[in-house]
């Protein structure tokens, strides 16, 4: 598994305990976007702008190569639209997700594809 994000990513057991701890490669996959005003909405007496956002190529993603699992961004894995089967993406969902007082997450129980 080659982690393309820029956290450490830390897999943990269904008694919440780490089980394995994935580094970041120092690579990260990111995805171009481009954002296009559509609306805006009004909050407290202030004017917001609402855009769009259209995701583009994704940058620092390596070929497909055989035996390789490649993590990325959910971010990330919405922008291939299913197209590579070896990326996955942190499950950050709250069946998944396990999180400090804080509510920084701390582990995720599995991937998400």
């Amino acid at each position: 598994m080659l982690n393309l994000t820029p956290h450490e990513l830390v897999l943990v057991g269904e008694n919440s305990d780490p089980i394995v701890r994935i580094p970041q490669s120092g690579q990260v996959a990111r995805v171009a976007t481009r954002a296009t005003k559509v609306g805006e909405v009004e909050v407290d007496g202030y004017i917001v702008p609402v855009v769009s956002t259209e995701f583009g190529e994704i940058d620092g993603l390596p070929e497909a190569t055989d035996g390789t699992i490649y993590i990325v961004s959910i971010v990330a894995l919405a922008a291939l639209k299913g197209t590579r089967q070896d990326v996955v993406a942190p499950d950050t969902g709250p069946q998944s997700a396990i999180r400090n007082a804080d509510g920084t997450i701390k582990g995720v129980k599995r991937f998400t594809r």
